[in-house]
């Protein structure tokens, strides 16, 4: 086979494939990845626990989905978002007086009053990076400045010349896709190969799995010319906003993203430009059950809330912290966070906001994130612990993401990991469930397995209106499928350790083990 392919496949493969920095996607499902997150085996058994409750009544719980947006006409939605009763559609007015004219639905804080939004933005790092050396230029930088300085200039150089190499190797990958079926054949000395032949051949040759990876997606259809084009326009992008010092996203809001005092700004438009992450995350909690669109969503009796405040790039601190105390105030019972970053210049006012929610006893999911480390040493902002925090919050849960894969394979290669950081794992790959214009998708990321679990604290509460989300909270971990003792590939690399040591809790979320034990507790409490 060719060398300079086996070559390419080595660096690129892990780009297009692992999910460390895109989602997998597809416009097809087969019935192997359908609703399995809601089945037995490795997944939540959700389906099975719906077959428990189905004599009790439930009462509507209402969760914040803080994202890119949600498409809130889409058919497998219906019914299931959120509406504030007290505001009047369209009228220019703040009618409930909560500080937000016309939200309806949610609010979007990166767009301005004239209904003007935007979309990409830097990374915090690359926005740091614009700030200090401005102030450099200056003279004013203070050691720990330059510290800083120096940390985010190396940083950025990096990633600007890994993302400017897998460009190039793009280019020279996308003329050879043509020939891999005949470099293919050569290799294994048959004609017409598929990607079956490619697994026969991987049986006996394990080792080669990373290398013939791209030949395998080429022969099934997962990688073409096409779809390695779109994946080099999303490189080119990255590298022109993320990672751009010069580029301001944010121009187009029109505040100051520094002063948490200006809060004069956002829209109503909860959908936004692209609304595909956040659809898709809104699917996974509340998707309508049992109707053969798309995939199941977790909580049946659920209305959800958009918050429109992650951009493509990093989020920025202050719209975080102001859609936490907007999803409190207005009635949220549980918070969605499938978003995450490097840095945090405006940690404090993260936590400030999340204080407020666990004094309100609102229960707050956030993804792990999806870069193959350990957030004990590495962080993932926000976390559930700051350096200035005493001890974690009482409402506060870190979820990795597993597969439906028990063995070896149960943690996903893209997943974060921690002894403390994480508390659990929950399905994230190989997710089907709704995107924009009442279509669907399969994604996956930590992303995917956050509202998973967000989705279970909402139907618990749903069913068990007496049990607090603190006492839910603590049923979701205690009553996770144990994986303790089991080998599994550590994600990122090759070793296999004990899934107990990825996470607080060495388990997977169960939804029928936690439906049983709010049944006990609530018997207990009632006596």
């Amino acid at each position: 086979m060719n060398k300079l392919f086996l070559k390419l496949s080595l660096s690129v493969v892990a780009l297009i494939f692992t999910g460390s920095i895109f989602a997998q996607h597809s416009s097809e499902v087969d019935k192997d990845i359908l609703n399995w997150y809601n089945g037995k085996g490795a997944g939540m058994e959700v389906d099975k626990a719906y077959k428990k409750l189905k004599k009790r009544e439930s009462t509507t719980v209402v969760v914040a989905i803080i994202d890119s947006g949600i498409d809130i006409e889409h058919e497998d939605l219906k019914g299931k978002i959120w509406v504030n009763e007290d505001e009047i559609p369209n009228n220019g007015k703040d009618d409930d007086n909560n500080g937000y004219i016309d939200d309806v639905h949610g609010w979007n804080f990166l767009g301005n009053s004239k209904g003007e939004n935007a979309n990409s933005m830097r990374l915090e790092r690359t926005r740091i990076y614009a700030k200090l050396t401005a102030k450099s230029a200056e003279g004013e930088l203070s050691d720990d400045e330059q510290k800083l300085l120096d940390k985010v200039t190396k940083e950025l150089d990096e990633e600007r010349s890994q993302y400017e190499g897998y460009l190039a190797q793009m280019d020279m990958l996308v003329p050879m896709i043509k020939s891999v079926p005949t470099m293919v054949a050569e290799k294994l000395g048959i004609e017409n190969p598929t990607a079956e032949d490619v697994d026969k051949y991987l049986k006996k040759h394990p080792e080669e799995a990373q290398m013939m990876g791209l030949a395998k997606a080429v022969l099934s259809g997962d990688l073409t010319e096409e779809s390695l084009n779109k994946q080099k326009e999303t490189i080119q992008n990255m590298l022109d906003t993320h990672h751009n010092p010069d580029f301001d996203g944010r121009a187009i809001v029109g505040d100051d993203p520094d002063d948490f005092n200006d809060t004069d700004y956002g829209n109503n438009d909860v959908e936004g430009p692209d609304a595909l992450h956040g659809t898709h995350v809104g699917g996974i909690v509340g998707a309508i059950r049992g109707n053969g669109l798309g995939g199941d969503g977790v909580a049946n009796d659920v209305k959800l809330m958009s918050l429109r405040a992650v951009p493509d790039g990093d989020e920025f601190d202050k719209d975080i912290a102001l859609a936490i105390r907007y999803a409190v105030d207005n009635g949220a019972s549980v918070i969605n966070m499938s978003f995450g970053k490097a840095y945090s210049p405006h940690a404090k006012e993260v936590y400030d906001a999340f204080a407020y929610a666990d004094s309100k006893g609102v229960l707050l999911v956030h993804a792990a994130g999806n870069d193959s480390k350990d957030i004990d040493s590495e962080p993932n902002f926000p976390t559930s612990k700051y350096d200035f925090q005493d001890k974690k919050l009482d409402h506060f849960l870190t979820i990795g993401a597993s597969t439906r894969f028990p063995k070896e394979k149960l943690a996903a290669t893209f997943s974060n990991y921690a002894q403390e950081g994480v508390d659990v794992f929950a399905p994230g790959y190989e997710i089907w469930n709704s995107v924009p214009q009442s279509e669907y998708m399969k994604l996956q990321g930590t992303s995917m397995a956050c509202p998973m679990v967000a989705g279970v604290a909402a139907m618990l509460k749903s069913y068990f209106p007496s049990l607090t989300m603190k006492e839910i909270k603590d049923i979701i971990l205690s009553s996770s499928e144990s994986y303790k003792g089991t080998q599994q590939i550590k994600p990122g690399t090759n070793e296999l350790v004990d899934f107990g040591t990825l996470s607080a809790t060495g388990g997977v979320v169960n939804v029928m083990n936690a439906v049983k034990a709010c049944m006990e507790l609530e018997k207990s409490k009632a006596n």
